[in-house]
C-alpha cells in the first residue's frame, strides 16, 4: 500500500524471527501536503502501516493488527530532515498469534515504540 510510494525500502537484513530495514521517505508524497503544509510529519498511521507491510514481507503472508499493546510516538518524523529512518521487527509465533515487536529509529532518535498483535488476514 505504502511501500515504493511513500516509502522506499533500501536495506533489509533477516535472521530468523527478526528483521531490520532501512527505509527512504518520500517528502514530495501529496500526504505531506496536508500533513503538515511547510511542516511535513509522517503520520502515526502510515508509520503503523509501515510495520504491517516489513512484518508481511518478513512472514511472506498478509496480517491483521489484532491489537496494539503499546504504541509510544516519541519523535515527529520531517522526512525533509530525517528522510532514512531504521525500522526493527521481531516477532513470535504464540497460540495462533503473531506477537510483535518494533521500532523506528536513525541513530541515537527514537521515533516509535510499538508492541502488538497480528492474526492472519
Amino acid at each position: 500500500m505504502l511501500a515504493g510510494k511513500l516509502y522506499t525500502l533500501e536495506q533489509e537484513q533477516s535472521a530468523g524471527e527478526t528483521a531490520t530495514y532501512q527505509v527512504l521517505w518520500n517528502a514530495a508524497h501529496p500526504v505531506f501536503e496536508g500533513h503538515f503544509p511547510g511542516r511535513p510529519v509522517v503520520p502515526g498511521v502510515c508509520m503503523m502501516q509501515t510495520i504491517q507491510e516489513l512484518l508481511e514481507r518478513l512472514l511472506q503472508k498478509k496480517v491483521l493488527l489484532k491489537k496494539a499493546s503499546q504504541m509510544k510516538f516519541l519523535n515527529m518524523i520531517d522526512p525533509t530532515a530525517n528522510p532514512k529512518v531504521d525500522i526493527s521487527v521481531q516477532y513470535k509465533l504464540q497460540d495462533g498469534e503473531i506477537k510483535v515487536t518494533a521500532s523506528l529509529k536513525y541513530e541515537s532518535l527514537t521515533f516509535m515504540k510499538f508492541q502488538g498483535t497480528f492474526v492472519d488476514a
